[in-house]
């Protein structure tokens, strides 16, 4: 079931971008995210009492999250959108975690089509979302569900660590 997530559940939120950066740095990983620094608590502890922060709960353990909102960080204004949009009219994805031990079960598609849904609740006509460049994985579950690349260009992970992102996009 994925819901608005609550109060209760942002420490467990927090637990699996730790148990994610932690399974990273002892095994390597596709993202760019750097084990506290970013996604710290911090991240739900702000998006949950905005309503922007929702879970895949499964037998009263969180299997994914996701921010979603209108949100566009301002590398967003580079970017040769193909669709354009107002700003009120496009649904950003952020920081999409499904933590390692319940990967490869479709937790992170069901979360990328409750995304297109909401777009849909809310008359959004495009989604818009990051990745780093290099998470191929990230880079084809959206391309799975018919985001296109946009392109690509550099940022700075919480205004400190060079990256290059992928900008990718999904006319609703």
């Amino acid at each position: 079931m994925i819901r608005a997530a609550r109060e209760t559940d942002i420490q467990a939120i927090a637990d699996t971008y730790i148990a994610l950066l932690t399974y990273e740095k002892r095994y390597g990983g596709h993202s760019n995210w750097v084990l506290d620094l970013y996604p710290t608590i911090k991240v739900p502890a702000s998006k949950v009492p905005a309503g922007e922060m929702f879970v895949l709960e499964e037998n009263r353990s969180i299997c994914a999250s996701m921010v979603l909102n209108h949100d566009q960080p301002e590398d967003y204004k580079q970017i040769p959108w193909r669709f354009a949009a107002d700003a009120p009219q496009v649904l950003v994805i952020h920081t999409l975690c499904v933590p390692p031990e319940k990967a490869g079960r479709g937790y992170g598609s069901e979360m990328v089509l409750f995304a297109k849904q909401y777009a849909q609740k809310l008359g959004c006509t495009v989604i818009r979302m990051d990745t780093f460049a290099y998470n191929e994985p990230a880079k084809a579950l959206y391309q799975k569900h018919g985001f296109r690349i946009a392109g690509y260009g550099p940022s700075l992970l919480e205004g400190l660590i060079p990256e290059e992102l992928a900008y990718l996009e999904y006319k609703v």
